[in-house]
């Protein structure tokens, strides 16, 4: 069997072709759309695009048991984030305080991303 053909057959998915864009980034305010927190809102601490998730301040938390260590030093059980897919979130239009969807448009030869309810760019 040929290399490839071994790889195929090992689940071997390779790397991506390219990082899709989001509508969110790090540092938006947004609202849970569905799920055990479905209504929340909260701003975006981290993104990732190959994966398609996003960790959100204040949702979604799971109790962790950690190790004694210079970033724990009491160790035990402690709260933490865990990622949530992308498209269960949906970015708050800063203007109205309400949810929106996102576009992007050319504005002085730059992408920007705007809100579509208000226009108003995020």
């Amino acid at each position: 069997m040929s290399n490839q053909k071994a790889q195929v057959a090992a689940g071997f998915q390779g790397r991506p072709r390219f990082v899709p864009k989001l509508h969110i980034k790090r540092g938006d305010t947004v609202k849970v759309l569905s799920g055990d927190d479905k209504g929340k809102t909260g701003r975006v601490v981290r993104v990732f695009p190959k994966k398609g998730l996003a960790i959100v301040e204040g949702v979604a938390l799971i109790k962790k048991r950690v190790r004694k260590s210079q970033r724990y030093p009491q160790g035990g059980v402690v709260e933490v984030e865990r990622p949530i897919p992308v498209s269960k979130l949906q970015v708050i239009d800063p203007s109205t305080g309400k949810p929106t969807r996102v576009g992007r448009r050319l504005e002085n030869g730059r992408w920007v991303r705007y809100a579509k309810k208000s226009g108003k760019v995020l």
